[in-house]
């Protein structure tokens, strides 16, 4: 319950290129030990899940500008050919931040934990219960920063229709969910193609037939290229991104393709430029990349610079698609899912968020790396001429924001009990907004924060405020 809480104000929270958000693992795992701990629940979890987050961010921003103090040494590796130092560095660097994080959590779990617990118990009702309801708000946050990842003219009505099918017909996040994906498959269906009766016609709209090399590579190869690609933002940083991510994820291709010291030097050189990409569709680029490759180590007159012309010309296109079907979609649908469970105890919502978005996400990653590798360039020319891309993106967003929609009905517990009247035949003020629109508080304090996101206030100022909003509103009995 205190983890279906806490994921609820952070689900917005996703690391987009250089935006950080807090880190809500170590927040999180923090706030929920001490809530367990001193018996105060979601209210407590939050009070500590929040300022260590905050803290936690700051130490994770600092370790990727470090990180950027290696690139010297990979370029080193790479001149002499030496992909086993590249490779060592690479897990070596990945290692520094669970080990980073887990030592805090630990030491401040064997140390503070009593302390923790009496400090805890010295505060009084009325500020446990100002935080709980500064508590039920920041799911605000997390659905704005959702917002600002898809929310635009044309598909903002499906947003609406979401929040109507939750606050009005009381409909379940999952029913909701199912009725976006009916309502989404049938706005993005493709008109079958006349049929083309003309053979010559026929010839020309059919791609030329492309000459492969004898191949080098089996699937094993290709499979190996996707296990590695799993950590491929271990060595995430501010200067080059993903640059040796790509590199380790390939090196079993390189060692295979390339036999002699100088071959292998060039090509890990190519790989350890700039890149960053979604991780999603990363093992897309990776198996164009290792088909490119191929060609490259039997054809002499292959143009060596394409390979990374190519990788710069997918990663934006790609990101933008992946990260927008996976944290606007799948992540969407299974918060919603797993919250929904997980809020009232039940252990099969975080099992289902687990497998809503991994299965999918796994499963399509693994995928994609042999339809790169198997089509090349041509896969993504057939994609750009059916509009395919666009479609799944449309599809996508409708999908997810129909999800967010519902959200702020089913998922911020937020009224008023403000009343009119003499005590005998009070009115309250949320007995006639429900009559308006139900849930109009949650919906509105939805948009006055999406408001300040597209003002680029930051998030820590945004959760700080809400947690102010929530804590005198309390105070002075305007939200319950």
């Amino acid at each position: 319950m205190i983890g279906a809480t806490l994921e609820l104000i952070f689900m917005g929270n996703i690391k987009v290129g250089a935006a950080i958000p807090p880190d809500v693992v170590t927040g999180g795992v923090l706030g929920t030990a001490f809530a367990i701990i001193s018996g105060k629940g979601p209210a407590i979890a939050l009070a500590i899940a929040v300022p260590v987050s905050i803290l936690a961010e700051m130490v994770i921003s600092g370790l990727f500008v470090l990180r950027a103090m290696l690139n010297k040494k990979f370029e080193k590796y790479a001149a002499d050919g030496d992909y086993k130092s590249i490779q060592r560095l690479h897990i070596l660097s990945g290692l520094l931040r669970p080990l980073l994080m887990g030592l805090v959590i630990f030491m401040t779990l064997q140390l503070g934990a009593t302390a923790m617990k009496g400090f805890l118990d010295m505060i009084p009702k009325w500020v446990q219960s100002g935080l709980q309801i500064a508590g039920n708000m920041l799911p605000a946050l997390g659905f704005a920063l959702l917002m600002n990842l898809m929310f635009n003219k044309k598909v903002a009505p499906y947003f609406f229709l979401g929040f109507m099918l939750a606050a009005y017909l009381k409909l379940p996040v999952i029913a909701i969910g199912g009725l976006g994906v009916i309502i989404a498959l049938i706005v993005t269906q493709v008109t079958p193609k006349e049929t083309i009766d003309d053979d010559d016609d026929f010839e020309q709209e059919m791609p030329a037939t492309e000459t492969k090399p004898a191949l080098k590579l089996g699937k094993k190869d290709i499979r190996n290229v996707f296990l590695r690609s799993l950590v491929l933002e271990a060595n995430f940083n501010f200067e080059t991104w993903q640059n040796t991510g790509f590199a380790f994820a390939i090196i079993p291709i390189l060692k295979k393709l390339y036999t002699t010291k100088t071959t292998m030097a060039a090509a890990l050189k190519r790989h350890l430029t700039f890149f960053n990409t979604s991780p999603y569709g990363s093992t897309l680029i990776l198996g164009i990349t290792t088909a490119m490759e191929e060609q490259n180590s039997v054809d002499a007159d292959f143009d060596e610079e394409s390979i990374n012309s190519v990788k710069l010309g997918l990663m934006g296109p790609l990101a933008g698609v992946f990260d927008s079907l996976f944290w606007g979609t799948f992540k969407v649908i299974a918060a919603g899912v797993g919250t929904s469970l997980a809020i009232k105890g039940n252990l099969m919502g975080p099992v289902l968020f687990i497998l809503i978005f991994n299965v999918p996400h796994l499963l399509l990653r693994y995928n994609l790396t042999f339809i790169g590798y198997n089509a090349g360039t041509k896969f993504l020319q057939n994609l750009a001429k059916n509009n395919v891309m666009d479609r799944l993106t449309k599809g996508a967003s409708i999908l997810g924001l129909m999800v967010v929609g519902a959200m702020p009905a089913t998922l911020i517990a937020i009224n008023t009990p403000i009343a009119f009247g003499s005590a005998k035949s009070a009115i309250t003020l949320q007995s006639v907004l429900d009559q308006i629109v139900p849930s109009i508080i949650p919906l509105g304090l939805t948009f006055l924060v999406y408001f300040f996101v597209k003002k680029n206030v930051k998030t820590t100022y945004l959760l700080l405020g809400l947690l102010a909003l929530g804590f005198i509103g309390s105070m002075i009995h305007v939200f319950a």
